[in-house]
Protein backbone atom coordinates (compact mmCIF):
# COMPACT_ATOMS: atom_id res chain seq x y z
CA UNK A 1 0.00 0.00 0.00
CA UNK A 2 2.53 2.59 0.88
CA UNK A 3 4.54 1.74 -2.06
CA UNK A 4 1.68 2.18 -4.33
CA UNK A 5 0.63 5.39 -2.46
CA UNK A 6 4.68 6.97 -3.05
CA UNK A 7 4.45 6.11 -6.50
CA UNK A 8 1.00 7.30 -7.32
CA UNK A 9 1.75 11.15 -5.26
CA UNK A 10 5.17 11.16 -7.23
CA UNK A 11 3.81 10.80 -10.44
CA UNK A 12 0.89 13.90 -9.85
CA UNK A 13 4.42 16.16 -8.55
CA UNK A 14 6.07 15.06 -11.25
CA UNK A 15 3.43 16.11 -13.74
CA UNK A 16 3.41 19.50 -12.00
CA UNK A 17 7.23 19.80 -11.73
CA UNK A 18 8.08 19.09 -15.45
CA UNK A 19 5.92 20.86 -16.70
CA UNK A 20 6.39 23.97 -14.42
CA UNK A 21 9.93 24.20 -15.25
CA UNK A 22 9.12 23.94 -19.20
CA UNK A 23 6.84 26.89 -19.15
CA UNK A 24 9.47 28.76 -16.75
CA UNK A 25 11.72 28.90 -19.71
CA UNK A 26 9.49 31.25 -21.37
CA UNK A 27 10.01 33.74 -19.41
CA UNK A 28 11.53 37.16 -20.84
CA UNK A 29 11.30 35.15 -24.24
CA UNK A 30 7.59 34.88 -24.92
CA UNK A 31 5.67 36.56 -28.42
CA UNK A 32 4.41 39.47 -26.46
CA UNK A 33 3.99 40.63 -22.81
CA UNK A 34 0.69 39.10 -21.97
CA UNK A 35 1.73 35.61 -23.12
CA UNK A 36 5.01 36.44 -21.04
CA UNK A 37 2.86 36.82 -17.84
CA UNK A 38 0.17 34.32 -19.05
CA UNK A 39 2.90 31.39 -19.06
CA UNK A 40 5.16 32.64 -15.85
CA UNK A 41 1.63 32.64 -14.04
CA UNK A 42 1.46 29.33 -15.22
CA UNK A 43 4.83 28.08 -14.10
CA UNK A 44 4.56 29.27 -11.00
CA UNK A 45 1.06 27.44 -10.07
CA UNK A 46 2.19 24.04 -11.28
CA UNK A 47 5.75 24.36 -9.41
CA UNK A 48 3.24 25.38 -6.41
CA UNK A 49 1.33 22.00 -6.98
CA UNK A 50 4.92 19.62 -7.79
CA UNK A 51 6.05 21.47 -3.91
CA UNK A 52 3.03 20.15 -2.25
CA UNK A 53 3.01 17.01 -3.70
CA UNK A 54 6.69 16.03 -3.61
CA UNK A 55 6.06 17.35 0.07
CA UNK A 56 3.35 14.49 0.93
CA UNK A 57 5.59 12.03 -0.64
CA UNK A 58 7.83 12.96 1.09
CA UNK A 59 6.19 12.76 4.23
CA UNK A 60 4.72 9.16 3.21
CA UNK A 61 8.67 8.24 2.41
CA UNK A 62 9.79 8.90 5.55
CA UNK A 63 13.09 9.41 5.06
CA UNK A 64 13.53 12.90 5.98
CA UNK A 65 13.90 14.01 3.00
CA UNK A 66 11.88 17.23 1.57
CA UNK A 67 10.48 18.58 -1.72
CA UNK A 68 13.38 20.28 -3.00
CA UNK A 69 15.61 16.79 -2.33
CA UNK A 70 12.87 14.95 -4.20
CA UNK A 71 12.56 17.39 -7.26
CA UNK A 72 16.45 17.77 -7.66
CA UNK A 73 18.02 14.58 -6.68
CA UNK A 74 16.43 11.98 -8.58
CA UNK A 75 18.16 10.45 -12.35
CA UNK A 76 15.59 10.61 -15.33
CA UNK A 77 13.78 7.25 -14.57
CA UNK A 78 13.29 7.74 -11.24
CA UNK A 79 10.88 10.55 -12.71
CA UNK A 80 7.05 9.18 -13.45
CA UNK A 81 5.34 11.83 -15.31
CA UNK A 82 3.53 11.67 -18.29
CA UNK A 83 5.67 11.85 -21.52
CA UNK A 84 3.25 14.70 -22.94
CA UNK A 85 4.53 17.48 -19.83
CA UNK A 86 8.24 16.52 -20.81
CA UNK A 87 7.90 17.53 -24.88
CA UNK A 88 10.24 20.83 -26.16
CA UNK A 89 8.44 23.83 -25.69
CA UNK A 90 9.13 24.55 -29.49
CA UNK A 91 7.31 27.34 -30.93
CA UNK A 92 4.34 29.33 -28.88
CA UNK A 93 1.97 27.15 -31.06
CA UNK A 94 3.43 23.81 -29.67
CA UNK A 95 3.60 25.41 -25.95
CA UNK A 96 -0.53 26.14 -26.55
CA UNK A 97 -1.09 22.52 -27.63
CA UNK A 98 0.87 20.82 -25.32
CA UNK A 99 -0.55 23.05 -22.56
CA UNK A 100 -4.33 23.14 -23.68
CA UNK A 101 -4.39 19.16 -23.51
CA UNK A 102 -2.58 18.69 -20.45
CA UNK A 103 -4.62 21.39 -18.91
CA UNK A 104 -8.00 20.15 -20.00
CA UNK A 105 -6.83 16.88 -18.14
CA UNK A 106 -5.70 18.35 -15.29
CA UNK A 107 -9.16 19.89 -14.34
CA UNK A 108 -11.12 16.88 -15.12
CA UNK A 109 -8.65 14.56 -13.28
CA UNK A 110 -7.99 16.66 -10.54
CA UNK A 111 -11.71 17.20 -10.16
CA UNK A 112 -12.23 13.44 -9.74
CA UNK A 113 -9.53 12.84 -7.42
CA UNK A 114 -10.78 15.92 -4.59
CA UNK A 115 -13.38 13.10 -3.67
CA UNK A 116 -10.06 10.71 -2.85
CA UNK A 117 -9.79 9.07 0.15
CA UNK A 118 -6.84 10.12 1.16
CA UNK A 119 -7.49 13.72 2.90
CA UNK A 120 -4.18 14.99 1.42
CA UNK A 121 -4.60 13.93 -2.09
CA UNK A 122 -8.44 15.54 -1.71
CA UNK A 123 -6.77 18.83 -0.01
CA UNK A 124 -3.91 19.44 -2.53
CA UNK A 125 -6.39 18.27 -5.69
CA UNK A 126 -9.10 20.66 -4.65
CA UNK A 127 -6.34 23.89 -4.23
CA UNK A 128 -5.06 22.56 -7.36
CA UNK A 129 -8.02 22.84 -9.49
CA UNK A 130 -9.28 26.32 -8.52
CA UNK A 131 -5.90 27.05 -10.24
CA UNK A 132 -6.19 24.73 -13.26
CA UNK A 133 -9.47 26.30 -14.01
CA UNK A 134 -7.59 29.41 -15.12
CA UNK A 135 -5.56 27.39 -17.19
CA UNK A 136 -8.14 25.83 -19.32
CA UNK A 137 -9.86 29.51 -20.07
CA UNK A 138 -6.07 30.93 -20.96
CA UNK A 139 -5.76 27.85 -23.11
CA UNK A 140 -9.43 28.15 -24.47
CA UNK A 141 -9.05 31.83 -25.16
CA UNK A 142 -5.77 31.23 -27.13
CA UNK A 143 -6.65 28.66 -29.22
CA UNK A 144 -10.04 30.25 -30.40
CA UNK A 145 -7.49 33.22 -31.40
CA UNK A 146 -4.97 31.59 -32.86
CA UNK A 147 -6.99 29.17 -34.43
CA UNK A 148 -9.53 31.84 -35.70
CA UNK A 149 -6.79 33.99 -36.95
CA UNK A 150 -4.68 33.96 -40.01
CA UNK A 151 -3.99 30.99 -42.06
CA UNK A 152 -0.07 30.56 -40.46
CA UNK A 153 -1.66 30.59 -36.99
CA UNK A 154 -4.26 28.09 -37.62
CA UNK A 155 -1.75 25.30 -39.61
CA UNK A 156 1.11 25.55 -36.59
CA UNK A 157 -1.60 24.95 -33.74
CA UNK A 158 -3.06 21.87 -36.27
CA UNK A 159 0.74 20.67 -36.48
CA UNK A 160 1.12 21.30 -32.74
CA UNK A 161 -2.10 19.39 -31.97
CA UNK A 162 -1.13 16.48 -34.15
CA UNK A 163 2.09 16.09 -32.88
CA UNK A 164 1.08 16.33 -28.91
CA UNK A 165 -2.17 14.38 -29.59
CA UNK A 166 0.63 11.51 -29.41
CA UNK A 167 0.98 11.43 -25.81
CA UNK A 168 -2.64 11.94 -24.56
CA UNK A 169 -3.36 8.46 -24.47
CA UNK A 170 -1.47 7.63 -21.49
CA UNK A 171 -2.75 10.00 -19.85
CA UNK A 172 -5.98 7.52 -19.23
CA UNK A 173 -3.70 4.34 -18.82
CA UNK A 174 -4.55 2.01 -15.79
CA UNK A 175 -1.81 0.19 -14.31
CA UNK A 176 -1.77 -1.90 -11.18
CA UNK A 177 -0.49 1.18 -9.26
CA UNK A 178 -3.62 2.61 -10.31
CA UNK A 179 -6.38 -0.42 -9.83
CA UNK A 180 -4.68 -0.88 -6.38
CA UNK A 181 -5.62 2.76 -5.05
CA UNK A 182 -8.66 2.76 -6.79
CA UNK A 183 -9.91 -0.07 -4.98
CA UNK A 184 -9.50 1.34 -1.93
CA UNK A 185 -11.05 5.15 -3.07
CA UNK A 186 -7.67 7.08 -3.02
CA UNK A 187 -6.92 7.37 -6.84
CA UNK A 188 -9.34 7.80 -10.30
CA UNK A 189 -10.61 5.63 -12.98
CA UNK A 190 -8.91 7.23 -15.56
CA UNK A 191 -10.81 5.37 -18.69
CA UNK A 192 -14.01 7.08 -17.17
CA UNK A 193 -12.72 10.68 -17.55
CA UNK A 194 -12.35 10.48 -21.14
CA UNK A 195 -15.23 11.33 -22.47
CA UNK A 196 -15.22 14.61 -20.48
CA UNK A 197 -11.88 15.15 -21.78
CA UNK A 198 -12.66 14.70 -25.23
CA UNK A 199 -16.31 16.99 -25.27
CA UNK A 200 -13.88 19.72 -23.82
CA UNK A 201 -11.42 20.05 -26.18
CA UNK A 202 -13.82 19.13 -29.05
CA UNK A 203 -16.00 22.07 -28.16
CA UNK A 204 -12.80 24.47 -28.17
CA UNK A 205 -11.16 23.14 -31.74
CA UNK A 206 -15.07 24.07 -33.13
CA UNK A 207 -15.19 27.71 -31.91
CA UNK A 208 -11.02 27.59 -33.19
CA UNK A 209 -11.97 26.45 -36.31
CA UNK A 210 -9.57 24.11 -36.32
CA UNK A 211 -9.44 20.28 -37.56
CA UNK A 212 -9.32 17.88 -35.02
CA UNK A 213 -5.82 15.85 -34.68
CA UNK A 214 -4.66 12.96 -37.18
CA UNK A 215 -5.88 9.50 -35.42
CA UNK A 216 -1.77 8.46 -34.63
CA UNK A 217 -0.18 5.44 -32.74
CA UNK A 218 0.04 6.21 -29.32
CA UNK A 219 3.54 7.03 -27.33
CA UNK A 220 3.31 5.70 -23.54
CA UNK A 221 6.25 4.99 -20.87
CA UNK A 222 6.29 7.80 -18.64
CA UNK A 223 4.54 6.48 -15.69
CA UNK A 224 7.61 3.39 -15.66
CA UNK A 225 10.32 5.85 -16.13
CA UNK A 226 10.99 5.52 -19.45
CA UNK A 227 11.11 8.99 -21.09
CA UNK A 228 12.25 10.61 -24.29
CA UNK A 229 15.57 11.84 -24.22
CA UNK A 230 14.20 15.68 -23.61
CA UNK A 231 13.80 14.70 -20.19
CA UNK A 232 17.56 13.96 -19.47
CA UNK A 233 18.61 17.54 -21.08
CA UNK A 234 16.06 19.27 -18.84
CA UNK A 235 17.05 18.20 -16.14
CA UNK A 236 20.60 18.16 -16.72
CA UNK A 237 19.46 22.23 -16.65
CA UNK A 238 17.25 22.58 -13.97
CA UNK A 239 18.99 20.55 -11.07
CA UNK A 240 22.68 22.01 -11.94
CA UNK A 241 22.30 24.81 -9.63
CA UNK A 242 20.72 22.49 -6.74
CA UNK A 243 23.83 19.86 -7.41
CA UNK A 244 26.33 21.69 -7.24
CA UNK A 245 25.32 24.70 -4.82
CA UNK A 246 22.38 23.59 -2.77
CA UNK A 247 20.00 25.97 -4.16
CA UNK A 248 16.52 25.54 -3.03
CA UNK A 249 13.16 26.47 -4.29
Amino acid sequence: MRDSLLEYVFRLGDDALILGQRLSTWCGHAPNHEVDLGLSSLALDLVEQATDFLDLAAAIDGKGQDADTLAFHRDPPDYHNCLLVEQPNGDFAQTLARQFLFSNWQAVYLDALSGSANADIARIASKALRDVQSHVEFCRDWMIRMGDGDCVNNKRLIISLDTMTRYVDELFVMDDVDAELLAQGIAVDKPSLRAEFDTRVNATLRQARLAHPRPAEPIIGGRRGHHSEHLGHMLAEMTLPMRNAGARW
